[in-house]
């Protein structure tokens, strides 16, 4: 393992060093990784005159992910820092009256909550936690704060071995598990013991009280209009681990936490707000029936939970991030690999009318949604706002709908590199004709006369989207001189309910052709080398690259990131439960024949291409067993490969920057000795 860790760390340094004078270069390079900024959680003022936002960065040091909080007036002046240091500070919340800011922070060691006073820069700690607070919100009056936090549950161990005496040295007692889920992907591992609650705490600070009981997770807390209760999410049925997508909406009393139950359909009910003349609730959800996609709608009940109705069911796409203005209801959605803000107008007709487009540039890695909006009562509206050329940065619109752009946070790092072009191309999959989106990045200073080799990149989920949005990934790809082209195949999300779930219970199927003719319709354009071709992609990407090399030896080589192999193994071993409800037609050793035939071991034997596994040693959402399987059938094979292991690192391999700028150097690595 040590050994690996040194290859590794000579793969970066020997490709840096490859490149010549990286101070010098004028275009991207795995180093830059570490300049890279991006704006998050845009917090307009209920005034709609200044926006608070969560400016990210990169600690080189500490190799790790940095927040801290700026202000900016809506005409774009004034912008300057309220935090600073190379602690965290993030999820800024104003108060109703635009007086105070409320904001956790790491300052002190651990997430604690922090009130600041607009007048005078005044800043105190007003919370002294034993977890880190999530989902803050304020009352109406501003007299008090809600927020959810974990309440750990100590249990007693099954078992008390006898004769230990004291101050003897014995191994660490066993861990007995008898939950469902026991562990998730990413920081936390193995699941700790205990639950979410909700806590409401007043607004000059003091002891949280907590208002909800029982052994069950509760989430979102939104309070009623005359801050006597709070809407809640949660999954209080006895049998819940078994039931994951089975969440209903609550109302609680804030003076005595008693419970009234609002929502009770099959299915998961979420993201609760309330109208601001406190009458109606609007909220998220879908009927559960079992398919692999589903579509996310927006709803509308009365205070009381009566007079339920749906708001978006001629709407085709998911919605999300709900929220009340006096105009009507704003939310967000994916359209076509585009991130909108949309307004829902409730005069009967249910309409949504677009008010933004390109909203994300939260993902730098790779080029998914994401992204998010706040709005004032009057319509001016704060968003993340990103194109091919930047990550996320702070555009508003004003009541008008007139976009305009506040900052340009890497100007000084884009001030002085050419990226390489993005295209968006149209083109019919091979098997049925169907058009599929995807989009074409060029090497830096393009010679449409010249061959280039392509790389084809493949996204996960699979039910996610790749867009016209920045990627540092691909755009460091692109650098080298690579052709780089990324589409959404059957699948995808933003195209519809029918489009997404073609494959469900069918996955991977007809998406392979869509790939396959996606690298067709590029190579046809007369500028890419057809005997110089390479395939990635990661999770649900790799997937889709271990299968397309067990059906076609077209690529010279192929990198498989953390990849499903055994869909067998999987469904028993991820941190996920209920994958064979969704995705399958039942448990494994029901339909074994199924799982098989969807499963890329089904067709290792017929693999040559020359293979590199990459995968986090932590991840738990799709182990580091099914790279191993696939390794070692490769090897058996005597097929050219190799496994690399990237120590600590969950599924998200990307989130610690010198993690993402590994997986590109070994990608690329790999690449050009093939």
């Amino acid at each position: 393992m040590k050994n690996l860790r040194y290859l590794c760390l000579f793969v970066i340094f020997a490709f840096l060093f490859s490149t010549g004078a990286e101070a010098q270069s004028d275009v991207l390079t795995l180093e830059n990784i570490f300049d890279l900024e991006y704006v998050s959680d845009t917090q307009i003022s209920p005034d709609g005159e200044q926006v608070v936002y969560q400016r990210n960065f990169m600690d080189i040091m500490e190799d790790s992910r940095r927040s801290n909080l700026w202000i900016v007036n809506m005409d774009g002046s004034r912008h300057r820092p309220l935090t600073s240091g190379n602690n965290n500070n993030f999820s800024p919340r104003w108060s109703p009256s635009g007086d105070r800011l409320l904001f956790a922070s790491t300052k002190s060691g651990s997430s604690e909550l922090y009130m600041r006073w607009m007048d005078n820069g005044e800043t105190a700690k007003i919370t002294n936690l034993t977890q880190s607070p999530s989902s803050i919100t304020w009352s109406p009056d501003g007299d008090y704060i809600a927020f959810t936090m974990f309440v750990p549950r100590e249990d007693k161990p099954m078992v008390s071995l006898p004769g230990k005496p004291n101050g003897a040295d014995w191994a660490e007692p066993a861990n007995v598990i008898d939950d469902l889920e026991y562990r998730r992907d990413g920081a936390s591992g193995f699941v700790k013991d205990g639950f979410t609650h909700v806590f409401i705490i007043p607004a000059e600070g003091g002891t949280p009280r907590q208002i909800t009981e029982g052994n069950f997770n509760h989430s979102s807390p939104e309070w009623t209009a005359d801050g006597e209760h709070l809407i809640i999410s949660s999954n209080r049925k006895e049998d819940w681990q078994y039931k994951e997508r089975d969440t209903e909406l609550y109302k609680i009393s804030v003076e005595d936490g008693g419970m009234t139950q609002l929502t009770d359909r099959r299915g998961p009910d979420y993201g609760a707000v309330v109208s601001p003349d406190g009458d109606k609730i609007a909220y998220l959800g879908y009927d559960d029936n079992m398919d692999s996609y589903q579509l996310s709608n927006a709803y509308v009940m009365n205070i009381d939970g009566s007079d339920k109705r749906t708001l978006t069911d001629d709407f085709d796409r998911s919605v999300s991030n709900l929220q009340w203005t006096e105009d009507g209801l704003y939310l967000q959605y994916d359209d076509e690999g585009n991130g909108k803000i949309g307004l829902l107008a409730l005069d009967g007709n249910n309409e949504i009318q677009k008010v933004a487009d390109n909203r994300g540039g939260t993902t730098i890695g790779r080029p998914y949604g994401s992204g998010s909006y706040t709005v004032t009562s009057k319509g001016n509206i704060a968003y993340t706002y990103a194109t091919p050329y930047h990550p996320g940065d702070v555009a508003v619109t004003d009541e008008n709908g007139n976009m305009n752009r506040l900052t340009q946070i890497n100007k000084d790092l884009f001030g002085h590199k050419t990226l390489g072009e993005v295209e968006e191309i149209w083109y019919e999959s091979s098997y049925d004709g169907k058009r599929i989106q995807g989009w074409i990045i060029k090497p830096p200073n393009f010679d449409p006369d010249k061959k280039y080799p392509l790389i084809l990149e493949i996204h996960g989920g699979p039910h996610t989207n790749y867009g016209d949005r920045f990627t540092a990934e691909l755009q460091l790809m692109a650098a080298r001189g690579y052709v780089v082209v990324y589409t959404n195949p059957r699948g995808s999300t933003s195209y519809g309910k029918e489009f997404g779930n073609y494959i469900d219970k069918n996955y991977p199927s007809e998406d392979h052709d869509d790939l396959m003719s996606g690298v067709d319709a590029v190579i046809n354009k007369g500028y890419v080398d057809a005997d110089s071709l390479y395939i990635t992609g990661g999770s649900g990407g790799g997937v889709l690259s271990a299968w397309a090399i067990g059906q076609t030896d077209r690529f010279n080589a192929a990198v498989v990131a953390k990849p499903v192999i055994n869909w067998y193994s999987f469904v028993l071993t991820s941190d996920g439960s209920s994958y064979h409800k969704y995705w399958f037609q039942g448990f494994p050793w029901e339909n074994r024949d199924h799982y098989m035939d969807r499963s890329p071991i089904s067709l290792v034997g017929n693999v040559t291409t020359p293979t590199m596994l990459l995968t986090g040693e932590e991840d738990y959402r799709t182990p580091m067993s099914e790279t191993e399987q696939y390794y070692r059938a490769l090897q058996l094979q005597k097929v050219e490969s190799v496994m690399v292991r990237i120590p600590g690192s969950g599924h998200g391999i990307a989130s610690r920057p010198s993690n993402l700028m590994s997986k590109v150097a070994h990608i690329l690595e790999w690449f050009e000795n093939h």
